[in-house]
C-alpha cells in the first residue's frame, strides 16, 4: 500500500509528486574538465535534501526522475573526490579544486573569476541569510566594481569566500545534522587548509552516496524511479521539425528541412539511457519523463515500443488534444492512453505545480501546504464520478528550493506528512497506481508539444535557436559521411557518438534567445559551440568558421533566470 491506510477514504484523490533532476553535460568531454559546477552544487544542496526529507516521512510516496547524463556526472564527481583524496589525483572542476587545492593562486585574472563564481547564488536566500557570507560579498562587489583594489586583499579573503560560497549551497538538512559543517558555520572566518579538507570530505561523502540513497527508497517502495532519454534531446524535433507547428501553425522553422536519421538517434537516447539507468539501479525503469515532457505521436509510439509502461507531459498538450479531438471532460485528471498504444500518459496539474515554482516561497510553509490541499479537494469534488482520479504534481526537483527560505525545508517537510497522513488523498507513484484498478481514457490524437506552453517555442522557433539547430544538422550530416566512410578506429567512433549526443541535448537550445540573461546565454553559446567544435575534431574533420564566432547574446536587461519556467503563458 501507498501509505497507512487506515481509515482511508473509500474513493481518496490519487496524488503524484514527480521531482525532474536533470543537469547537461557540463564536461569537456577531450579531457573530463566540467565548465560549470552546477551539478556537484545541486548534489549537495538538492539531491540531498530530497533524499533527506523522503527518508523522515516513510509514509510518503514520490517518482524522482533522473537524466542519464546527470547520474554519470554524480558518479564521475565521487570518483574524483576520491582520487583527490585518497590517490593523490587532480579535481577537474575549477571552482571545486580552488576549494580543495592548498594553494590559492593570488594572480589577478584568476582571483577575479573565482569572486564571480563565488557570487552566483540567490542573494536574499544564500547570500543575506549569513552575515558573514553577506560582508565578503559586498567586499567582493566592490572588487568587481574597481579591481585594482584587489591587491590590498590578502589569499585568505578568497579563502574564506570559498568556504562560504559551498556552506551557503550546503542542504538545509546536511547543515542542521552534521556536526563538521556545524563547526565550519559556527568558526564563520579565518579558515584554514584543514577547514577546506574536511569540508571537501563532506562534499565527497555526499557525492558519493546520493544514488545509494535514492536506489535504497526505491527498493524499499517509497518511491519509484524514473528516467529521460539519455542526454535529455527533445525527441519529438529530432524526429520531425515540423512537429513544432502543431500547436504553433505559424513558427518559423530552421533551415535544414529535417534532423538526419532522427528516429535512429532518439532510439539511441532511449536505449543508452537504459543502460546507464540500470548501471546505476540494477532495474529497469518502468516510467520515463521524455526531455522537457515533450511529446508527439510519433514519440509516445517509440516509447512505448520500448517497453515503458508510463509517460508524463503537460497540461497544455491534453487540452490542446482534446480540443483537437473536439472531447470535453470535466474532469482531466485520469490515466490516458494514445490510440492503439499501450503506454500510459499522464498529464501535469499546471496550477498546482506552478504555485509550488513560482509562488509558495513567499508564503509560510504550513500555508502554503494547506492551499494546496484545499486546491486538491476542489479537484476531488469535481472529479467524484471519476472512479480513480490521478493529479500529477509535476516539476523541476533542483531549481526551485533555493528561493525558498531554508532551502524549502519547512514547505517540503510539510508538505510530505501532511500529504501522507491525509485520509482523502492517497500519495502514490504512477506504477502503484497502475497496479490498481483504473479505466484510461483514449486520445484519438496527441497534439505535439513540451510541458512549457504545450509547444516547443522555448527549443525552436526563433532566430538565435534556429541558427542552433542548422549548426547541429550541418555536424550530424559530416558525422554521418564519417561513419558511412568507416576510417575511424571503434574507440574513435565511440568517442564521436559520445560527442555528438551531448550536442543533441535540450539544454543549449533553451538558453539561445535575447529574453535569457546576457552572461548565461555567453556560457552556454560558448559550451555549444566547444560542443560542436570536439564533434568534428572527434571526426578529424576542420571545424567550420562559424563556430569561433558567438551567435546568440542574451540580453543585459533581462531579468529572468532562465532557469524555470511555468506552465501556462501568462
Amino acid at each position: 500500500m501507498s501509505a497507512d491506510q487506515d481509515n482511508q477514504d473509500p474513493n481518496p484523490l490519487n496524488v503524484v509528486l514527480l521531482w525532474h533532476m536533470h543537469q547537461p553535460e557540463y564536461r569537456d568531454l577531450r579531457n573530463g574538465v566540467f565548465h560549470q559546477p552546477w551539478t556537484y552544487l545541486h548534489i549537495i544542496k538538492d539531491y540531498v535534501d530530497m533524499a533527506a526529507h523522503l527518508e523522515q516521512v516513510p509514509a510518503a510516496r514520490a517518482v524522482v526522475n533522473f537524466v542519464p547524463v546527470l547520474l554519470e556526472q554524480i558518479d564521475d564527481y565521487s570518483q574524483q573526490l576520491d582520487n583527490y583524496l585518497h590517490h593523490g589525483g587532480a579535481i577537474r572542476d575549477p571552482l571545486l579544486a580552488a576549494l580543495a587545492d592548498p594553494v590559492v593562486l593570488h594572480e589577478p585574472d584568476h582571483s577575479l573569476q573565482l569572486i564571480k563564481d563565488c557570487l552566483r547564488a540567490n542573494e536574499q536566500r544564500l547570500i543575506n541569510r549569513f552575515p558573514a557570507y553577506q560582508k565578503l560579498a559586498m567586499m567582493a562587489q566592490y572588487i568587481l566594481q574597481d579591481p585594482e583594489i584587489l591587491e590590498y586583499y590578502d589569499e585568505q579573503f578568497i579563502t574564506d569566500l570559498l568556504v562560504w560560497y559551498h556552506l551557503a549551497w550546503m542542504g538545509e538538512t546536511v547543515r542542521r545534522d552534521n556536526e563538521q559543517v556545524k563547526a565550519l558555520m559556527k568558526k564563520q572566518r579565518l579558515f584554514t587548509i584543514h577547514d577546506r579538507r574536511i569540508l571537501i570530505e563532506v562534499i565527497h561523502q555526499l557525492c558519493a552516496d546520493v544514488i545509494g540513497r535514492y536506489r535504497r527508497l526505491a527498493e524499499n517502495g517509497q518511491i519509484e524511479i524514473a528516467m529521460t532519454p539519455y542526454a535529455h534531446p527533445i525527441v519529438p524535433l529530432l524526429l520531425d521539425f515540423t512537429s513544432a507547428r502543431e500547436a504553433v501553425p505559424d513558427i518559423d522553422l530552421p533551415t535544414a528541412q529535417a534532423y538526419p536519421d532522427g528516429e535512429q538517434r532518439t532510439e539511441w537516447h532511449i536505449q543508452h539511457g537504459l543502460e546507464v539507468f540500470e548501471r546505476f539501479f540494477g532495474f529497469r525503469p518502468k516510467g520515463c519523463w521524455p526531455s522537457e515532457g515533450s511529446v508527439s505521436t510519433a514519440t509516445v509510439a517509440q516509447l512505448s515500443a520500448a517497453g515503458f509502461n508510463w509517460l508524463a507531459t503537460g497540461e497544455t498538450v491534453l487540452r490542446n488534444s482534446l480540443s483537437a479531438s473536439d472531447a470535453s471532460h470535466n474532469c482531466i485528471h485520469n490515466a490516458y492512453q494514445l490510440e492503439p498504444h499501450a503506454i500510459n500518459c499522464f498529464f501535469r496539474d499546471d496550477g498546482i505545480s506552478d504555485m509550488i515554482g513560482f509562488k509558495f516561497q513567499d508564503w509560510h510553509g504550513d500555508d502554503a501546504v494547506a492551499n494546496l490541499l484545499e486546491t486538491l479537494q476542489h479537484i476531488a469534488t469535481a472529479c467524484e464520478d471519476q472512479p480513480a482520479p490521478i493529479v500529477s504534481i509535476i516539476l523541476d526537483g533542483e531549481n526551485a528550493w533555493e528561493h525558498y527560505p531554508k532551502n524549502g525545508f519547512y514547505f517540503l517537510s510539510a508538505l510530505y506528512e501532511k500529504l501522507a497522513e491525509e485520509k482523502s488523498i492517497n500519495l502514490t507513484t504512477y506504477s502503484e497506481y497502475l497496479d490498481q484498478p483504473h479505466r484510461p481514457s483514449k486520445l484519438s490524437q496527441m497534439i505535439a508539444g513540451s510541458w512549457v506552453y504545450g509547444s516547443f517555442t522555448t527549443w525552436i522557433g526563433m532566430k538565435d535557436k534556429n541558427t542552433a539547430w542548422d549548426m547541429l544538422v550541418d555536424a550530424k550530416k559530416a558525422y554521418d559521411e564519417v561513419m558511412a566512410q568507416d576510417k575511424l578506429a571503434d574507440e574513435d567512433k565511440q568517442r564521436a557518438t559520445m560527442q555528438l549526443a551531448t550536442c543533441e541535448s535540450s539544454d543549449w537550445f533553451w538558453w539561445f534567445g535575447d529574453y535569457n540573461p546576457a552572461d548565461s546565454v555567453r556560457a552556454f553559446d560558448e559550451q555549444y559551440r566547444l560542443h560542436l567544435s570536439n564533434l568534428y575534431q572527434c571526426l578529424q574533420l576542420e571545424p567550420p568558421e562559424y563556430l569561433s564566432h558567438s551567435f546568440s547574446m542574451g540580453s543585459q536587461e533581462s531579468k529572468a533566470t532562465g532557469v524555470m519556467l511555468p506552465g501556462k503563458q501568462n
